[in-house]
């Protein structure tokens, strides 16, 4: 009954591959099972065998023990035809090719080994600087130096976590990849909501600017080569900086799974059980749609798109259940109608955070997307 009742529980915990999760409790599961599947998979595998050699609901088990394994595989086979035609995609939307990469680079889009042997980036011990104190608020940035000599491109990260949490601690791992792929990371933090409600998160960007540029002989930083990159919360501001933030040389933005359209997000809120999403931009932006219009206007990247805006890449799973994919289609549109470079790297068995692991089957997808894009921005030289 046991060895059922496992099977059963791994059946219905596989089904976040195809179904967006109904609560907040399942979403780290929805991370998870997609982006470690071999754990997953080997589970389903150890109950089929241990299945086979029992009586007692043994064809029930065997039957939903396979289905239960094909599920659970659904990202892997997924993630090479996403991959099949990834570099043709990318150079067609930035002109980059794989025969332009150089040094330290992911061959391919995914790999099935290369979930066991990693991506090879060395790790690169970052120093902690304050760049500001605005309103008493100490505020931080981790540098990692780029792994290659001399001034090098500067990628400035900006976390997630609903403008009112998290730190520049976020999946650190992807500031030491790209430090290893040469390029010089800054990560920051900035002033939280409700307690500092927009446009605080914006001066802060703008004050971490102003000291990488006063820094940036000692930090060998390039200050006509600025690229920003953030998740959720901080892909809404990065673009809202790139988009409006007159800061000269930003050559490209890359967004993951971020609110582009902050009245449509007003007007279509989040499943409550995942989060009360309209609390959250009360709290960010001061006020409903209404109360505040200029704000939601303001902080809405999509309304400040022109021919002239940023390089843009987005990165949205399917099964975003904190913020739908269909904001990122939104920003895909607008970007093509006015004629600005831009890709969006769907990935269907994806929810909120789904690059997490970077050695899963969206994480690896997300870098090599990502570093070609950069590449194609800011013509680093290897």
């Amino acid at each position: 009954m046991l060895r059922f009742i496992l099977i059963i529980l791994l059946f219905i915990l596989s089904l976040v591959n195809f179904f967006p999760v109904p609560s907040h409790y399942v979403w780290y599961a929805g991370i998870a099972v997609p982006e470690f599947p071999w754990i997953f998979m080997l589970a389903s595998l150890v109950l089929f065998i241990w299945s086979w050699y029992s009586k007692k609901f043994r064809m029930a088990s065997l039957i939903i023990g396979a289905v239960t394994f094909v599920i659970l595989s659904s990202p892997i086979v997924r993630a090479y035809k996403v991959g099949s035609h990834l570099s043709a995609d990318l150079e067609k939307s930035f002109g980059v090719k794989d025969s332009d990469m150089r040094g330290f680079h992911r061959e391919k889009p995914f790999s099935f080994i290369g979930m066991f042997t990693g991506n090879g980036a060395e790790k690169i011990p970052f120093t902690t600087y304050h760049f500001a104190k605005p309103a008493g608020v100490d505020l931080t940035l981790n540098f990692t130096p780029s792994a290659l000599p001399g001034v090098r491109p500067c990628l400035i990260v900006v976390h997630g976590g609903s403008w009112k949490q998290g730190d520049n601690s976020e999946i650190a791992a992807v500031n030491n990849y790209y430090a290893n792929a040469g390029y010089q990371v800054a990560t920051i933090n900035y002033r939280l909501a409700p307690k500092f409600p927009s446009p605080a998160q914006q001066e802060d960007l703008h004050s971490a600017f102003k000291w990488l540029r006063q820094h940036s002989t000692k930090l060998k930083i390039d200050t006509t080569n600025f690229v920003l990159m953030g998740r959720s919360a901080g892909a809404s501001i990065v673009l809202t900086m790139a988009y409006t933030g007159n800061e000269s040389g930003v050559k490209g933005v890359a967004a993951f799974y971020g609110a582009i359209n902050m009245p449509w997000s007003y007007q279509n809120p989040d499943n409550p059980l995942i989060m009360d999403s309209r609390k959250v931009q009360r709290d960010f932006l001061g006020g409903t749609p209404e109360e505040v219009p200029e704000k939601y206007i303001a902080e809405s990247p999509l309304f400040h798109i022109t021919p002239k805006t940023t390089p843009t890449l987005l990165a949205h799973g399917c099964l975003d259940a904190h913020v739908w994919h269909i904001q990122s289609e939104m920003m895909k549109k607008e970007l093509d109608k006015k004629g600005v470079k831009n890709y969006l790297l769907t990935i269907p068995w994806g929810t909120h955070g789904f690059e997490y692991n970077l050695n899963g089957p969206g994480g690896q997808l997300a870098l090599y997307a990502g570093e070609r894009f950069f590449y194609s921005v800011t013509q680093m030289k290897r």
